[in-house]
């Protein structure tokens, strides 16, 4: 991914999580944020202490949060997918890549609400409440993921196998048993093989246009116009009358149900 790319996902990113799940720890009086950086006093009060962790563990998530977003949710697919249907409409840079790195940021909370609200219910808000421990918050959220990849994303049985039999693992009475370390590679190789094969769907019929234009060009002895110059018109006709937009993001929504 482009640098420019990391670094709208980032920003977009970071904010949200300050917003979200920071601002409590920043209000303890354990912690002062300063033009100098944050400051971590010591302290007695083991209250302190343990919400001084937690906003190390807080600004240790941002940190990976990009390879996060990237790897365990519906990301992946979807800017693949509006890369694919760029391509193959042959628009070069329209829409730009901040559109479509925006538009699918945008699909991608919209997927994933119910799962980051489950997050948030069953692991984070219990956790800053010292409801329960940081174990059994990695746990929660870990099924959380699990059953999202597993059942709503279908994570393929033939990649789960190739990386569990790589490792070792003996299969389990239940797929949701598989530790994360198997699951998330399958479930990245999973949404690049649905994502090629929506793509290769969404070339078919722009390239039957392209066929038909070179074609009629050659038969008209027009062999030194650039077909691409002439079909890229009638795609753009064929696209808009198809409302292709309402389309694709409806087909990439269905995909997660």
């Amino acid at each position: 991914m482009p640098k420019k790319k990391k670094t709208v996902v980032f920003c977009i990113c970071l904010l949200i999580i300050i917003a979200a799940f920071c601002v409590n720890a920043y209000a303890e009086p354990g912690i002062s944020i300063s033009d100098d950086g944050i400051t971590i006093r010591s302290s007695d009060n083991p209250e302190d202490v343990s919400n001084s962790i937690k906003l190390l563990l807080y600004l240790t998530v941002l940190s990976i949060l990009p390879s996060l977003l990237i790897m365990m949710t519906s990301f992946t697919r979807i800017i693949i997918v509006l890369s694919f249907l760029r391509n193959a409409m042959g628009t070069q840079q329209m829409p730009p890549n901040q559109v479509l790195i925006g538009l699918a940021l945008f699909l991608t909370l919209f997927i994933m609400s119910p799962v980051l609200t489950d997050l948030n219910n069953q692991a984070l808000k219990p956790f800053s409440e010292n409801e329960i421990t940081m174990e059994q918050a990695i746990d929660n959220a870990s099924d959380i993921m699990k059953d999202f990849m597993l059942n709503k994303a279908r994570t393929r049985e033939k990649d789960l196998a190739l990386f569990a039999n790589i490792a070792d693992i003996d299969p389990p009475e239940d797929i949701n048993d598989l530790p994360m370390t198997v699951i998330i590679p399958a479930f990245m190789i999973s949404e690049l093989t649905v994502a090629f094969k929506i793509g290769f769907m969404l070339y078919i019929p722009f390239l039957v246009i392209d066929m038909v234009v070179a074609s009629t060009l050659m038969s008209m002895g027009m062999m030194m116009l650039p077909p691409i110059m002439i079909s890229l018109p009638f795609k753009i006709l064929l696209f808009l009358l198809v409302d292709g937009w309402n389309m694709v993001a409806g087909t990439i929504l269905q995909s997660f149900e």
